[in-house]
């Protein structure tokens, strides 16, 4: 958790909608880690639609979380933006990918760009 990172979270079936983004990312992930930050801890999301949801604005206004202001466009600021290359990459551009596969590929995908992030621009 400590070097702004979390483990990995899957989701194993299903989109991610504003339920399971406020059930399953911001609850857990986010008291974790603005326990572990104190009074350092600015919350940055990726303005994806279940980020920008009325109950995850609730949410986090019910737990006094700060959060950075992004411009409706903005990839370029955002980090996450710039691995979504890296990760298409490694498992579109595989030849083993099959519906029974995708997941184990997305995973090691995932898992190589983790490795490769203090490398990698």
């Amino acid at each position: 958790m400590f070097g702004s990172r979390t483990d990995l979270h899957i989701f194993e079936a299903g989109s991610v909608n504003r339920t399971r983004y406020c059930n399953e990312i911001l609850l857990p992930y986010g008291r974790l880690f603005r326990g572990a930050m104190c009074l350092h801890f600015l919350f940055m999301d990726g303005n994806a639609p279940c980020h920008r949801t009325v109950a995850a604005k609730q949410l986090l206004e019910s737990e006094d979380f700060e959060r950075m202001d992004w411009p409706a466009r903005s990839p370029d600021l955002n980090a996450i933006e710039h691995v979504w290359g890296f990760f298409s990459r490694q498992t579109l551009g595989s030849s083993y990918l099959t519906t029974s596969n995708d997941s184990r590929a997305s995973i090691g995908a995932a898992r190589r760009m983790g490795s490769n992030a203090s490398t990698t621009h």
